[in-house]
């Protein structure tokens, strides 16, 4: 048997954890077992060459909007896109696609439709939460990237069978040893500027943090809709001169090795990239208390835990770090060596590897087999 053709659906090709992640997924499954096929809402984006040099095919199914009327056009090319390729697994990778591509690949008799979660609803309304549980109803499966995931998804009523918890990976390669022989005062964030990524709190604790160590300095990497917002909130409370924000940079790898510690001030994570990178680096991490962030950090052993939102306690903790290399060296050496023991890429892509085995066995299907007469989409019973 041949390689058994796989659709992965993303949005675009633009940087970000998400991304990341699912670009690293293409890329890396056994192309003597799986020809992988992408589909995407955007042909575009930075990382889009990543792609390209691993996947069968790129194909745009435009959808700008879930209430527009070309979103039924695009779900029925989607669907005969599907045949024509023998599709055997439809994978989506987080809740626009979701929404896309389960509905029509269940309707298209795709034999297996493997669904995503890798939030814990942030800023999600009660319409699109309850559009989502109902699209999950669609998959054969869930792949959640968090227990924390694992959870929500139960309490929304998704049978723990029908659940696969696969942690995101890293390349543990680029990780190498840091060296450190100056006092730990450069602070980053790591995150694209969206309003559940709460910058503000990283922003309102920069005062109390200065006001004790007048040279440290802050750094917010990664681009998005909040920047000018966030940098007249830099200005108005007099922190401008010592926060800067870079944009997306392409190598995060040399940005990491010129930090000393990194602050996650989120109020909302599935599965933290940013900071799984960080603590692989070596890098200690301030991040909020948040049950994803739990399942990586251990207060105290490989890392500082504090209350979302409350940017007093995380001045203090920061505060803790600046005050104390010692501590911050600590923290950074064991959290990296338990993230480099538990994830890895090569992790991440077995596991997603033995899931969709085991849903072709589960549902009978011959991989690659051409779609039978009857088990086409109505359109296409009579062509």
């Amino acid at each position: 048997m041949g390689a058994i053709p796989i659709a992965i659906v993303l949005r675009a090709f633009e940087p970000g954890g998400t991304e990341y992640q699912m670009i690293e997924l293409v890329r890396r499954l056994d192309p003597d077992r799986w020809r992988v096929h992408v589909a995407c809402f955007r042909a575009r984006g930075a990382w889009r060459d990543r792609v390209a040099d691993r996947a069968a095919s790129i194909t745009e199914f435009p959808v700008r909007s879930f209430l527009r009327p070309d979103l039924l056009r695009h779900g029925r090319a989607f669907i005969d896109w599907c045949h024509q390729r023998r599709i055997s697994i439809v994978q989506t990778t987080e809740m626009p696609t979701n929404l896309f591509a389960l509905p029509a690949a269940a309707f298209g008799r795709i034999p297996v439709r493997i669904g995503a979660r890798r939030e814990i609803n942030a800023n999600r309304t009660a319409v699109q939460i309850a559009l989502q549980r109902i699209t999950y109803a669609c998959a054969t499966a869930i792949a959640a990237n968090s227990r924390a995931a694992f959870d929500r998804l139960r309490r929304e009523g998704v049978p723990a069978r029908r659940i696969a918890v696969i942690p995101n990976g890293l390349d543990v390669e680029r990780f190498g040893v840091r060296s450190v022989a100056h006092p730990p005062r450069t602070v980053a964030i790591v995150a694209n500027l969206r309003p559940e990524k709460q910058h503000e709190v990283l922003i309102n604790a920069a005062p109390a943090v200065l006001a004790r160590f007048p040279d440290a300095r802050f750094q917010a990497i990664g681009d998005g809709p909040e920047r000018a917002r966030l940098e007249k909130v830099a200005t108005a409370v007099g922190v401008s001169h010592a926060f800067t924000f870079l944009g997306y940079q392409r190598d995060i790898d040399d940005r990491l090795e010129a930090i000393d510690m990194l602050a996650l001030s989120s109020n909302s994570e599935g599965f933290p990239n940013a900071v799984l990178e960080a603590l692989a680096a070596g890098v200690p991490v301030v991040a909020s208390d948040l049950p994803a962030v739990r399942e990586l950090i251990v207060h105290g052993e490989s890392g500082l835990l504090v209350p979302p939102g409350n940017s007093t306690e995380l001045a203090r903790a920061l505060c803790r770090l600046m005050a104390d290399p010692v501590l911050a060296r600590r923290l950074g050496d064991r959290g990296r060596a338990d993230t480099l023991a538990r994830f890895s890429f090569t992790h991440m892509v077995a596991a997603f590897e033995a899931l969709y085995m085991t849903e072709l066995a589960r549902y009978g299907q011959r991989a690659g087999a051409t779609v039978a007469a009857t088990d086409r989409a109505p359109w296409q019973r009579n062509a």
